[in-house]
């Protein structure tokens, strides 16, 4: 048995479909994938080489003005994907796994897991409070349901860096691996497969390119140095504020203008393009700049410089010996997006798009990964 993704056409920049993978199996298992964000629930359920149901919940901010905490959400949420599963035919019952996106865990190594009760534990109690938490949560939920066992595959906290790149000139501060760990390891296996090869024999540089950016040195199977995507170090992307030169984000703290929570949405949030253009859209950013936006213009040069920059960092951390770098996330649908980064590193090694985000299709073949011996489920503790 093999899971093999295979690339489709292109599609505009909103679409996130860019990839679907095929299964070939003497018995198809189907699989409910649940990816939560913080204003949409996204599931789909796969049998075999067969998309069911692919469907993204939207949440209105005053839906969510509801609950006092994100956790509170997971019962409504629950309902919410068993009505819509149930409006379409699926029945529960039928399902051979579930598997939700991870949430903000303690550092763990990159694989499957089997949900538990210490990860719901932890998840219900950690700060700060993140919508993928509730992923574990839900999925295990439905999983008691009908029966089978709930999972999760490479959350954002899968960690491992060399120890080299955690020191900080700062001795209370320490780097910290939190980054699109999902995508970035199924791309990295897709581009494997696609030229023959495995992913712990090459060297390759991911950049997943979304509302947050991570950039990652993989490094024979371990990313072994990225940026912290959560808390908007790295480029600037369409909602964060990147790197910013740490004097006057001092001085911007101490003005007496912030609190500590406006001075924290200045860097997640509401940095960015958000901050320079009143905008997170990268397809208004495009056509403001192609329209004659030099302030746009200039915000999209910007992001893409970064990329291309912190491409340029891996590419060091990887003592220059990179196979090739990878392009990735909803933002990759961009042509002049990825030729703008492209264009800086490509002397570097062989450039892959691999346009979409890709979360869902990777939860779901790494659920069937466990489901067809290739691999075993670890346990969280």
């Amino acid at each position: 048995m093999g899971i093999n993704f295979t690339r489709v056409t292109k599609n505009p920049l909103e679409d996130k479909d860019a990839m679907v993978f095929e299964v070939t199996s003497l018995r198809n298992y189907k699989v409910l994938a649940i990816n939560p964000g913080s204003t949409s629930t996204k599931i789909a359920v796969y049998n075999g080489e067969d998309t069911e149901v692919e469907l993204t919940l939207r949440h209105s901010a005053e839906e969510i003005s509801r609950f006092p905490s994100v956790i509170d959400q997971y019962e409504w949420r629950k309902s919410l994907i068993l009505n819509i599963l149930a409006e379409n035919n699926i029945d529960i019952n039928s399902l051979s796994a579930v598997i939700g996106r991870g949430g903000l865990l303690r550092p763990i190594e990159s694989g499957v897991y089997e949900v538990n009760q210490t990860m719901i534990d932890e998840l219900k109690q950690c700060s700060p409070q993140h919508a993928s938490n509730l992923g574990a949560i839900i999925a295990s939920e439905i999983a008691s349901l009908c029966n089978v066992k709930a999972y999760i595959a490479d959350p954002v906290v899968v960690d491992e860096l060399d120890d080299v790149t955690r020191i900080t000139g700062i001795k209370q501060i320490r780097r910290r691996s939190i980054f699109h760990a999902l995508n970035q390891k199924a791309m990295a296996r897709k581009y494997a497969d696609d030229i023959g090869r495995t992913y712990e024999e090459l060297n390759l540089i991911v950049a997943h390119l979304g509302g947050g950016i991570s950039v990652g040195a993989h490094c024979k199977g371990r990313v072994i140095d990225c940026n912290n995507a959560l808390d908007g170090e790295g480029p600037i992307t369409p909602e964060r504020a990147g790197t910013i030169p740490a004097g006057d984000l001092i001085d911007l703290c101490y003005s007496g203008e912030y609190t500590h929570k406006q001075a924290r949405s200045l860097l997640v949030g509401g940095g960015g393009f958000v901050a320079l253009i009143g905008t997170n859209s990268v397809i208004d950013i495009q056509e403001r700049a192609q329209a004659g936006d030099k302030e746009a213009a200039d915000a999209l040069d910007a992001m893409c410089y970064g990329v291309a920059k912190h491409i340029g960092q891996m590419a060091v951390a990887l003592s220059g010996e990179v196979d090739a770098i990878i392009i990735t996330g909803g933002i990759a649908h961009s042509n002049i997006v990825t030729e703008k980064i492209s264009s800086r590193c490509r002397f570097i090694a062989p450039i892959e798009i691999y346009a979409g985000e890709n979360e869902l299709q990777a939860l779901a073949m790494n659920a069937m990964r466990v489901l067809q011996g290739q691999t075993e489920a670890k346990i969280y503790q």
